[in-house]
Parts: C-alpha cells; sequence; structure tokens
C-alpha cells in the first residue's frame, strides 16, 4: 500500500458523518482540508446516506460547523433516489422517513393503501411491528421496495445506533423481494456522483470511514479509495472485510498531504 497517490486523482467523493463532522462537531482540521483542496481547484462531491435532513437542512447543519460545502456538491441517498424515481415517470409511493426530508420527495403523489414504491430512509426509533406489516402488505400487494440505503449502523457522540440496513433485511426476508438499494455502497450510486463531477472513474478517490460502503462500493466501480480512522473506523472490521484500501489516513486533516 502506497501512503500517497501521485498525479493521477482529479477529483473526490467524500463522505460527511464520520468523515468531516461527528454528530455535531467538525473533526479536528477538517475545515482547514477542505480549503486547502479548494485552493488547488479539486472538485468535490459529498457522498452522504445521511437521511434524517432534508438538502437544506443538511447544508444549514454544515454552514453551522463552518465546513464550506455548498448544495451542487451535496450528492447524497436522497438526491440519487429522486432522481431513480423520476425515471419511473411520476409514481406514488409510502415515505418511511421523518418530515423533515419528505419536502424533497413532494413532487411524487403519496399513498397509504396502493404506492408503486415503498420508500425507505431512517425513521429514528419509530419502527415497531405495526408499521413493519403494514409494508410487508403494501409489497406483498405489489409495492416496490426501495431503500435509501442499507447502512449496518453509524456513529453519533454516545457511540454506535443500528442504522435502517436492520430493517431493510428484514422486509427482504419475509417478502422475499430484494430491495433496490440506492444509496452507498450501489454501483448506480457512484456511477451518477462521478458522472457529477465529469471525470473518469480512474481520476477520482472516495474518502470514507465505512470499509464496506465507501470503500469497497467505491473500489467495485474502480474508484481508488482513502479510508480515514474516524467515525465508525474499527481495527477488527477492516481486517475481517476482505477490503483493502488504497490509502489510511488518521483523518481528512491528513488527506491534502496525500494528494498531489
Amino acid at each position: 500500500m502506497s501512503n500517497r497517490f501521485h498525479g493521477s486523482i482529479a477529483g473526490l467523493l467524500c463522505d460527511l458523518d464520520g468523515v468531516l463532522y461527528v454528530g455535531n462537531e467538525p473533526i479536528e482540521g477538517a475545515v482547514s482540508a477542505l480549503e486547502l483542496l479548494r485552493k488547488r481547484n479539486i472538485p468535490i462531491r459529498f457522498c452522504t446516506n445521511t437521511t434524517v435532513l432534508s438538502d437544506n437542512s443538511l447544508l444549514k447543519k454544515l454552514h453551522r460547523m463552518g465546513l464550506p460545502i455548498e448544495k451542487d456538491e451535496l450528492f447524497g441517498a436522497i438526491r440519487a433516489t429522486v432522481a431513480f424515481l423520476k425515471k419511473h415517470g411520476n409514481p406514488s409511493c409510502h415515505l418511511l422517513l421523518t418530515d423533515d426530508p419528505k419536502q424533497d420527495f413532494s413532487q411524487f403523489p403519496q399513498s397509504d393503501t396502493s404506492p408503486q414504491f415503498v420508500v425507505v430512509g431512517d425513521m429514528g426509533k419509530v419502527w415497531d411491528y405495526r408499521m413493519m406489516q403494514h409494508i410487508f402488505e403494501l409489497i406483498m400487494n405489489g409495492a416496490e421496495l426501495v431503500a435509501l440505503h442499507k447502512g449496518r449502523y453509524w456513529r453519533t457522540e454516545t457511540g454506535l445506533r443500528i442504522d435502517i440496513g436492520a430493517f431493510v433485511a428484514g422486509l427482504e426476508y419475509v417478502t422475499g423481494r430484494e430491495a433496490t438499494i440506492v444509496g452507498k455502497p450501489s454501483r448506480s450510486f457512484f456511477e451518477m456522483a462521478v458522472a457529477d463531477l465529469g471525470l473518469a472513474p480512474d481520476r477520482v478517490a472516495m474518502v470514507g470511514d465505512d470499509i464496506n460502503s465507501d470503500i469497497g462500493g467505491a473500489q467495485v466501480f474502480g474508484l481508488k479509495t482513502v479510508l480515514v480512522r474516524t467515525g465508525k473506523y474499527r481495527d477488527d472490521l477492516v481486517a475481517s472485510s476482505g477490503i483493502t484500501p488504497d490509502l489510511v489516513i488518521d483523518s481528512i486533516a491528513n488527506l491534502p498531504e496525500v494528494i498531489d
């Protein structure tokens, strides 16, 4: 494994939660690292599976932390899912999302009884048996299951928290239907994000803290990868994953020094 890239990287995809911040606090050195990359005119798309906030609310949160990120640089699971649904015309949806991100899906008609798509995002602590039973019935009656992502867990100020992947996997099991996964680590997500940069995949590096969703997903699409030892990073998970990133750095603060 090399300790830096030499002239091969023209653009970056960068995760947010766990890489640039944890909870409501920026990771030390994150702001200055982004400023240095800006000075080198390296384009970045910030690729997040966060589904608890609308894009506007997420942008406000980033700005409160002093992170210099523009709205057109955000390329998250919400934006990718809206694009996916548009390919199917104007389908009816049953949204499993908190109120704030629902505004990003306002163009689609809503149905609680006979939707074409059940769209699964983060519902926090409201998941219960009654909700799962209702979703089960909708899918068995013909609705397609779409998950903004299938993450296993995420990092908060108080430690690791179970993510929506557990509920998505459960719905797949009981219905016998495979969900369409739109966010990381799906190949289509990375394809759309790289296309937004306008670069060839081998000229782009993905920076993330999740060995599976960030690093493994990016490698399948042919991207270079940088794993940071912050957020949900764990030595044992990396060792057991069978995935080898191109570079491993302590934090985002070290990123400018490993990219020529």
